[in-house]
């Protein structure tokens, strides 16, 4: 503040006081006794906005230099073993058990007798065709012996033929549904838990217990949708399981017909190499499918890309100014991410500080860091 300095004026004051009986109480008079002090600031102890004191000066921030690097090209997906044949045991047709000829838990081979149902009533029927069969065979060789000396005609000879097929047929169709009263088991496995007792009277329904082919097993896990077209019939991948440290092979044998539009994955099944004890179906597996090398690849600290609603951008250093590039990501570690487009080598790119600067932004690299 300037010095201030005091100020004596004269001023003609005149005063009124207001009511029926105004009366004016000077007219004219004057005050040579008041005085007023002002006091004038200086022009210079004015501070202008904008003034140099006010300018933010530029962010420290780190970088990364982006420099080819070699790149196993591999990923890992979560993946679960599956039987090779794998089937839950029906009976054919509705009945009592009256017999169970396996244990829980055992191996069978192929056609051997599970369970057996009542047939009874169809062994009777197909005694009583029996009987029917063998005398019209011999009422059949008689009208023959009859034809060749004249002593009937063809036409009979040939109604007996009918009746004796017609009676092999009925004796066909009986034993079929005799043999369907008995539950065989349809390929070699291991059976699972019994479900029926002797005496049970059981359906089409009822689940009496179920069959898997333990001698090979298969492996069945997803892949993003990017990696579906390496997924070829006869490819080779690896897994492993937790409990163990062994690496196990196997072979793609099918891809399913589309991608998954919930997951944009694609599901893919395979066979297992080589069997093994300590390979359970339905066990969980870590798949690791190897997609080739690249000996090129741009690789970048993950906490450097910006993941917006439309697409990932980083931010690339140029001459002290911080400048937003777009790029498109590829495969991902724990800690790195790799660049497909948007950067080539020789970029200096910014790690710390992305929520702060933005495009433009002048920034100074305290650190450099390189792969």
């Amino acid at each position: 503040m300037g010095p201030c300095t005091p100020t004596t004026s004269v001023f003609s004051i005149s005063a009124v006081r207001l009511g029926p009986e105004a009366k004016v109480i000077s007219e004219g008079r004057s005050f040579p006794y008041l005085s007023f002090t002002a006091c004038k600031s200086s022009d210079k102890d004015v501070k202008k906005p904008g003034a140099g004191g006010d300018k933010k000066p530029p962010s420290k921030v780190e970088a990364f230099l982006v420099t080819p690097q070699t790149l196993a090209q591999d990923i890992e997906m979560p993946g679960s073993l599956m039987p090779a044949e794998e089937t839950e045991l029906h009976p054919e047709v509705s009945g009592r058990v009256t017999g169970i000829y396996f244990n829980e838990g055992s191996n069978v081979g192929q056609g051997a007798m599970l369970v057996k149902l009542y047939d009874g009533d169809l062994q009777a029927q197909l005694s009583k065709l029996r009987i029917q069969l063998k005398v019209a065979k011999e009422t059949l060789e008689r009208y023959e012996s009859l034809l060749k000396i004249g002593g009937v005609s063809v036409q009979e000879v040939e109604t007996y033929k009918l009746s004796v097929n017609n009676i092999q047929a009925d004796m066909n169709i009986v034993q079929t549904s005799i043999g369907r009263t008995s539950l065989r088991a349809p390929f070699s496995g291991r059976l699972g838990l019994r479900n029926i007792s002797i005496g049970a009277y059981i359906t089409p329904a009822t689940t009496i217990s179920t069959l898997r082919k333990i001698s090979q097993l298969k492996l069945e896990f997803t892949v993003p949708e990017k990696y579906g077209t390496g997924m070829k019939p006869g490819g080779k991948i690896r897994f492993s399981m937790d409990n163990n440290e062994k690496t196990y092979a196997a072979r793609i044998i099918a891809t399913e017909n589309n991608i998954a539009e919930e997951t944009r994955s694609l599901r893919v099944r395979a066979v297992v190499d080589k069997a093994d004890a300590d390979l359970i179906a339905g066990a969980f597996v870590k798949v690791k499918i190897d997609l080739g090398k690249n000996d090129s690849a741009l690789m970048i600290p993950s906490q450097a890309v910006i993941p917006k609603a439309r697409n990932k951008q980083v931010i690339v250093y140029s001459g002290g100014i911080a400048n937003m590039a777009t790029v498109t990501t590829g495969i991902r570690d724990s800690s790195m991410v790799e660049i497909t487009s948007g950067l080539k080598a020789g970029d200096t790119i910014i790690i710390t500080g992305l929520l702060t600067t933005k495009q433009g932004s002048k920034v100074i690299i305290s650190k450099v860091n390189k792969p």
